[in-house]
């Protein structure tokens, strides 16, 4: 299983970030390249508990069940996934190369693993296997919708 714990996996999904850029458009969505990239370091901040969402009441009853299916292989998540509404993206503005940097230097803080103490707002508590592993599949996601 992939996980942005193992340094080549890491090194391979940077080398498709750097490759995103102006002409870089969704295959699938509704978010431009910007709010991607926005979205995803978001994310970021979410692993490393800077930034905080709130438990959803679905995800209290469900969320570690659907975990394990998404987990159980390397296959990529469906498309359309939901988000947690503080890592929804708004503003369509922003300058690519800054903001992939801020992506890439979360992504970077967060192989030191500084949350141990993890608790995603759908799947709950998190092992940093399981984070690992999912953020991965996170990235690889959004990167395989705008073709990176």
């Amino acid at each position: 299983m992939k996980t942005i714990f193992d340094k080549p996996t890491r090194d391979e999904l940077i080398a498709r970030i750097n490759k995103l850029d102006n002409n870089s458009h969704a295959q699938w969505g509704k978010m431009n390249v910007v709010q991607m990239i926005k979205h995803c370091r978001l994310w970021e901040e979410m692993i490393s508990g800077e930034l905080k969402c709130k438990r959803s009441f679905p995800g209290r009853l469900v969320g570690s069940m659907v975990l394990k299916g998404l987990l159980k292989d390397d296959g990529p998540l469906k498309r359309s996934t939901p988000t947690a509404p503080e890592l929804r993206v708004t503003e369509t503005n922003g300058v690519i190369a800054a903001e992939k940097a801020r992506w890439i230097g979360m992504i970077e803080k967060n192989i030191q693993f500084p949350n141990p103490n993890f608790v995603h707002p759908f799947f709950g508590k998190m092992t940093k296997e399981q984070i690992g592993q999912l953020d991965y599949k996170h990235i690889d996601h959004h990167l395989r919708q705008f073709n990176g």
